[in-house]
């Protein structure tokens, strides 16, 4: 069975069977924009997507599932962005992290519907392990890039790379969801993103002694 586009008056619009799944992942992240990842049922990213409402369970068996699916390809995204900003710790490790936190929010600004679907849709990873597993490849990236930096401390003053890790991005992530709100609830916040998230780096990291030039 296949869903063919049909112009015609009164017709539904639809897609061939090929494009189903990338029409209702386009619809999942329209419907999250508007309303958020809890915010819209299955049969509503069916209508969205202009395919009746038993069309979508050719591929999800539910709306978790199709959630985990534009979650996963969050993931893909924001790890293809993390890893670009890393480089390998090029030119330098601390260039090269401070790039990374700058490609954290840069994300979260750039696709919120995709990080919203990561963040805040509540899916289990245990049901999920493809996501799951996504979601390790990215933070893996920040995890090394902890672990490059903790290599230039004298071996007795190396704090626990998870340690770091999980530090620094809970600072990323608290301020990218600082800002994340566009509407008139969000506080108002005296500056940018990247100042704030520098900042709060500058202050970690000298106290772990790792201030570039030290």
């Amino acid at each position: 069975m296949s869903w063919h586009r049909d112009t015609g008056p009164g017709s539904r619009r639809g897609y061939h069977h090929g494009n189903l799944r990338e029409a209702l992942i386009k619809a999942a992240l329209d419907l999250i924009s508007q309303k958020g990842p809890a915010g819209f049922t299955f049969a509503e990213a069916a209508r969205a997507a202009g395919v009746s409402a038993a069309a979508p369970y050719r591929h999800y068996r539910d709306r978790d599932a199709l959630l985990a699916d534009v979650a996963r390809r969050g993931y893909d995204l924001f790890e293809e962005s993390l890893a670009k900003a890393w480089n390998g710790g090029k030119p330098d490790v601390h260039t090269a992290f401070h790039a990374l936190g700058r490609a954290y929010l840069a994300f979260a600004k750039r696709e919120p519907a995709y990080f919203a679907a990561m963040f805040e849709a509540g899916l289990a990873f245990d049901a999920f392990p493809d996501l799951r597993d996504a979601g390790d490849r990215a933070f893996a990236i920040l995890r090394d890039a902890c672990a490059a930096l903790i290599e230039t401390l004298p071996s007795e003053r190396r704090p626990p790379v998870l340690m770091m890790a999980l530090h620094i991005w809970s600072l990323s992530h608290g301020i990218a969801a600082l800002f994340a709100r566009g509407d008139g609830a969000r506080r108002a916040i005296p500056m940018p993103p990247e100042d704030l998230l520098e900042a709060a780096v500058l202050v970690y990291f000298d106290g772990l002694g790792l201030r570039a030039g030290k």
